[in-house]
């Protein structure tokens, strides 16, 4: 279309059996929003506002205490919703190379112990659905819940294929007083899609990475946030496109299930997505003729609400 930008090409570290597959972004290409990455509060007297930590915070406490309890009949269920072809009047392109992510993501959770339900090319009105049918189920004898989203976005929004609808619309009909039988349970819903239209060129440093190989149900007595124990894992930061490659798939995605058949069963989901964050950031870095395109990098952003550690063991 006229006054777009050239569809960027990408080459990963490693060449696709040398030959270059070119990379895409799951965003309108001619897009000029942009936003506020991070902000800060100040009080009255114009100083940050800041919390004095007593020596003791410093200290990680590991105790089955601060670990949910993950030894029920099921571990629970994760929806896939892989979003590939859209509607002429969105604007938006075929996502190639979803496929291959959406496989991943089956094999991955499934060895995670997940019962995994896949729905490929759904509307905003069909997602919706989708998630308040599985919000109203019974999940009292599973340990947690996963979602994740393949898609083209925008920040706080999400892509069917007719249209975009807010993230929250989704996400929220898990909340505590919405999905009773999950409260005090994980709410994991991962997220692969762009946040905005600005692209990070990277900074050079001093220190480059190594050249090894890359290595309880809630107590009914008390009260706990509606918002509580949710963790959203998003291939990139608000602001900022996200990048895929039509022959391998996302970059996040393909970090999150190499860090995953490694470590999904040792690590906590903290330290699992920290390493998914340093291979995003070392690993790949785009390439495209056109230079608008070129050398461009990526890190995912983790939001937390989980209220214990959380393991796969």
């Amino acid at each position: 279309m006229a006054g777009e930008p050239a569809e960027p090409t990408e080459l990963t570290v490693q060449e696709d059996e040398g030959r270059l597959v070119g990379d895409e972004a799951d965003a309108k290409p001619d897009r000029r929003g942009r936003f506020l990455l991070f902000g800060s509060k100040k009080n009255k007297d114009g100083q940050m506002r800041g919390q004095d930590y007593s020596s003791e915070s410093h200290y990680r406490i590991v105790s089955p205490t601060f670990q949910y309890k993950m030894s029920h009949q099921r571990v629970g269920k994760c929806i896939i919703i892989n979003n590939k072809n859209f509607d002429e009047k969105t604007g938006m392109n075929v996502r190639n190379g979803t496929d291959r992510d959406a496989g991943e993501l089956i094999k991955c959770f499934k060895s995670l112990g997940f019962d995994v339900c896949i729905y490929n090319d759904q509307t905003c009105e069909k997602m919706e659905r989708l998630l308040r049918e599985a919000s109203e189920e019974d999940h009292s004898d599973s340990s947690c819940f996963a979602c994740i989203l393949l898609s083209h976005g925008e920040e706080g929004m999400i892509y069917g294929t007719d249209g975009a609808m807010p993230i929250k619309t989704m996400t929220s009909l898990f909340r505590g007083d919405m999905c009773k039988s999950l409260v005090g349970k994980p709410k994991l819903f991962f997220i692969q899609a762009c946040r905005g239209s600005e692209f990070d060129d990277g900074i050079q440093t001093d220190s480059g990475p190594p050249n090894d190989t890359l290595e309880t149900d809630a107590n009914p007595r008390h009260k706990i946030p509606v918002e509580a124990d949710f963790l959203f894992a998003y291939s990139t930061v608000p602001g900022y496109y996200s990048w895929r490659n039509p022959g391998r798939g996302s970059w996040f995605v393909q970090a999150l299930c190499n860090v995953l058949n490694e470590f999904g069963k040792q690590l906590e989901i903290m330290q699992i997505l920290t390493r998914v964050n340093y291979m995003v950031a070392t690993s790949f870095e785009s390439w495209s003729e056109d230079p608008r395109f070129s050398e461009k990098k990526q890190i995912p952003c983790v939001v937390s609400m989980l209220t214990k550690e959380l393991y796969f063991n």
